[in-house]
């Protein structure tokens, strides 16, 4: 790994990603059809919910609500195979931890279920709205096959999958959603319904600056209606600041601590990038690097080195820490004061983190003298290099050694 700064401040995740639930009530206020609902945390709760808002459903479908894919797919560390299930009213089990393919062995807490209302579905099919870096702008795509990932969808069926661009400046016309609906192929809902539930979903997506909108499957039902059976919604972090009733949706509880935390925070990567290059060109694997940018004073750089410190030595998977210094417009001598205090603070054994992770240093540049000093005078035992084709061979080897 490269080491350079984390910053003490969580910073911004890119994206936000709400519960299928709370997708579904902001579809709804914007007029978009979706199955009725309710999210629960206990039984108690879920026997409630059936007598107050299904006492005439003898059947709901229930939902395990974690953010991850897979769910249907997943098994529980205990109680029922998979997490989206079909049950008699009377007859819900309690949820627990659900594995699946992108939470890891560890698997996430279930703390709710969400009860929808069972549909008669006669037509399933995929919808998305997402950014496009080729046209610079929103783009629709759409599957009149659904219920599967989009991945499936495109290795069985790459010739159904149909993609409209959005001119940012037009917005959405009536002929881009009717491409859309053509590209659905719906065989009992009425078009024209159709059309105006894709133009309301490119109005939400707009209007609460989604990165993503997918809905798989959109299906009709058997009364001829359009509906959003299974939606994921994710949000640009940058617009919290306008969009703060939706990012009070958070759910920090399904977020890993070390993701939340360890983010790029950077004014100039090139030198980072060149050494995860460099390390990968010497057989290792930097899964990621942090840049401590041009203007960091030594409280900055001890702040930030505590929570990387903390981060990096509860990680088993962090097999060595390099630390890359090109001393230009950051002084060499600032880094390593910041290492040394920050490794202190959390009362880091010096000789603990030496024999859990290998670290290895290369400082070039202002005042790498008065930092090699300050290294050397700390009793940290350290693997110093000459240059940066030599650091990251050295770190290679004492990772995976």
């Amino acid at each position: 790994m490269v080491r350079g700064a984390l910053n003490e401040l969580q910073q911004p995740l890119r994206r936000l990603n709400i519960h299928e639930y709370q997708g579904a009530e902001l579809m709804t206020k914007h007029g978009v059809n979706v199955p009725k609902g309710l999210a629960v945390s206990t039984v108690q709760e879920v026997k409630r919910a059936i007598q107050d808002v299904f006492p005439n459903e003898r059947e709901l479908v229930v939902k395990s609500r974690i953010l991850a894919g897979g769910r249907g797919l997943g098994t529980f560390q205990s109680g029922p195979k998979g997490g989206v299930h079909i049950v008699k009213a009377d007859e819900f089990e309690e949820m627990t931890v659900l594995v699946t393919k992108q939470t890891g062995p560890q698997g996430k807490v279930v703390s709710k279920v969400y009860l929808c209302k069972k549909l008669s579905l006669i037509n399933e099919m995929y919808f998305a709205i997402t950014l496009d870096c080729i046209t610079v702008g929103p783009i629709i795509i759409a599957c009149q096959k659904g219920g599967t990932s989009i991945e499936d969808l495109a290795e069985k069926y790459p010739g159904m999958i149909i993609k409209v661009p959005i001119n940012v400046f037009k917005r959405i016309t009536d002929e881009d959603a009717a491409k859309v609906v053509d590209g659905l192929a719906p065989k009992v809902a009425d078009r024209n319904a159709c059309i105006e539930q894709v133009k309301k979903l490119y109005k939400l997506f707009c209007e609460c600056d989604c990165t993503l909108l997918e809905i798989n499957p959109i299906a009709e039902t058997a009364d001829k209606q359009l509906v959003a059976a299974d939606a994921k919604l994710n949000f640009n972090d940058n617009a919290a600041f306008r969009q703060k009733e939706i990012f009070a949706l958070r759910d920090p509880t399904q977020e890993d601590p070390r993701e939340m935390r360890n983010w790029l925070h950077s004014d100039g990567a090139g030198l980072a990038m060149a050494t995860m290059d460099i390390i990968k060109l010497h057989g290792g694997t930097p899964p990621n690097f942090l840049d401590v940018g041009g203007n960091a004073s030594e409280g900055q750089e001890y702040n930030s080195g505590c929570g990387g410190f903390k981060i990096l030595t509860s990680d088993e998977k962090v097999k060595g820490i390099l630390v890359n210094i090109f001393g230009g417009i950051m002084k060499c001598e600032v880094i390593a004061s910041g290492i040394v205090n920050a490794a202190n603070k959390f009362c880091i054994s010096l000789m603990l983190v030496q024999l859990k992770v290998p670290v290895i240093v290369q400082l070039e540049g202002s005042n790498v003298d008065q930092g090699k000093r300050i290294l050397k005078e700390s009793g940290m035992t350290l693997v110093t290099a000459e240059d940066l084709d030599d650091a990251a061979e050295k770190a290679v080897k004492a990772a995976y050694s």
